[in-house]
């Protein structure tokens, strides 16, 4: 059986804490309350209207903005100020106070009436905030910044904009037509597996038609013997670490997980973007520390998958570079099992990003190398031409060579490297832990013991490093990176 090992404390909390309860009101055809006839109360009373409230302004007709008058009929206007309302029988209320005076009787107003309340600009009287919406009804997004920055919000609806299609809009007014059909037609492990297909249609830009629906539904059938929908597993680059470099691929499968088997590299800002009900595993192989063994996670993995889960196996970096990713595909392939693959930044393109530094260079490097710095024996791998990878017209990264490293340089050097060789050692790339030595090859045992062995490193060494280090002069120095992904001299 295999043993998992326990997750640090950051890992065990499913919910952080929030700063307001993110909720959605149902107003359509309720009478809410709006007192004021500025521009900003007429934007709120333009928003209650398109969610089908029945909107009642409460001001002077000479106080009321031109947005109030273009749009007459939208409107319910009480030629009065709003002292003289009775509050009861609104579902909000709404108010645009000049003093906070005014605002403190506004709400205390609703509060006695039971009515939830907003003054607008004035945080410590409101129950409810309005926040930035990307509007794709019936899908709507709500953004909050708990009024600290309303720009931020702002700016972080721009970036959702760019993100959803437009035609989302049409596919969800579509899943609200067929919804009942679904749940009627097919069983709850089939259900999933339509809505995940649904969902990557709906993400492909295209407006829905009916003929999609039929292909959706032959692609939820196939069923096990014993019943149940055969599950998948998706191999996903978690990439180095920050989380801001994962594909949109990669989120999606995070977030379609009924499982995901990470590995003791991946940071906890990649896993908060994991669906909030899948179950998380972790499964790490570390060199010289207690690990799960690779036979006991591929069962893991194909146990799984044959009880219909969709599994993802997250893997540091690009999964297909140094994760041992053809032993596990090949396993689940012989028994019958779909693999899907989403491709990660691999840690030397980020190190690389970080510094600057372009990894093939037409007057330094041509070619560029990546080699896993230890065998499985913990000694330098005996099947590299190693004088091959002296070639200083090739940058060549090393993997997991820190305990190697003293041994890597020797044979370099004694490959026909020069031993003032520029080379660079990074480890924790991307991440606010990231340290960088630079330095040239006759020194890098010099340089490992000031990086450490304990967290990942990565060594460069080549043409390109050369050049990098010619652009910028770096005296032989070890440096704490306390930022992502700028360069540090």
């Amino acid at each position: 059986m295999i043993a998992f090992a326990k997750q640090p404390n950051d890992r065990q909390e499913r919910i952080a804490p929030l700063a307001s309860l993110p909720v959605f009101f149902d107003i359509a055809g309720k009478a809410v309350l709006v007192a004021g006839g500025s521009d900003g109360a007429a934007w709120k009373a333009e928003l209650l209207a398109a969610a089908g409230a029945e909107v009642h302004v409460f001001c002077r007709a000479a106080e009321l903005s031109e947005v109030f008058t273009e749009r007459d009929g939208q409107f319910i206007h009480h030629d009065t100020c709003w002292q003289s309302v009775c509050f009861n029988g609104f579902a909000l209320a709404v108010g645009d106070c000049q003093t906070k005076e005014e605002a403190r009787h506004f709400h205390d107003r609703a509060i006695a009436a039971g009515v939830p309340v907003n003054v607008i600009d004035i945080p410590q009287f409101c129950q409810f905030k309005f926040g930035s919406i990307v509007n794709r009804s019936p899908v709507v997004i709500g953004i909050s910044t708990d009024g600290a920055a309303p720009i931020l919000g702002q700016a972080i609806r721009r970036r959702i904009e760019t993100l959803l299609p437009r035609s989302l809009k049409s596919w969800a007014r579509f899943a609200q037509t067929i919804r009942s059909h679904v749940t009627e037609a097919l069983s709850p492990v089939q259900r999933r597996r339509f809505w995940e297909g649904f969902v990557d249609r709906a993400f492909g830009g295209e407006e829905p038609e009916a003929d999609m629906v039929l292909d959706l539904f032959a692609a939820a059938g196939p069923a096990l013997r014993d019943g149940r929908s055969a599950g998948r597993v998706t191999l996903v680059g978690a990439g180095p670490g920050d989380a801001e470099l994962l594909t949109l691929k990669a989120v999606r499968a995070l977030q379609a997980a009924d499982v995901i088997l990470f590995d003791d590299l991946v940071s906890s800002e990649v896993l908060e973007l994991a669906r909030r009900e899948a179950k998380r595993m972790l499964v790490g192989k570390r060199g010289g520390r207690e690990s799960c063994k690779q036979e006991d996670i591929n069962a893991t993995m194909l146990a799984l998958a044959k009880a219909g889960k969709r599994v993802v196996r997250l893997k540091s970096g690009d999964p297909m570079v140094f994760g041992r990713a053809g032993e596990e595909i090949d396993h689940l392939r012989r028994e019958g099992i779909s693999v899907d693959i989403v491709p990660g930044i691999t840690a030397a393109s980020a190190m690389a990003s970080c510094l600057g530094m372009s990894l093939t260079h037409r007057d330094y490097a041509q070619s560029v190398r990546f080699i896993t710095g230890h065998s499985r024996h913990g000694g330098l791998p005996a099947d590299i031409d190693w004088a091959c990878v002296a070639d200083p017209h090739t940058t060549t990264v090393f993997y997991m060579g820190g305990r190697t490293a003293p041994l890597i340089a020797s044979r370099l050097i004694a490959e026909g490297l020069e031993p003032s060789t520029r080379t660079v050692i990074m480890a924790d790339v991307s991440r606010s832990t990231q340290q960088q030595w630079h330095g040239s090859l006759e020194n890098l045992a010099e340089g490992i013991g000031k990086i450490g062995y304990e967290n990942p490193v990565l060594i460069a060494v080549g043409g390109a490093v050369s050049a990098q280090a010619t652009a910028v002069t770096h005296p032989e120095s070890l440096v704490q990176a306390p930022g992502r992904f700028q360069s540090h001299r």
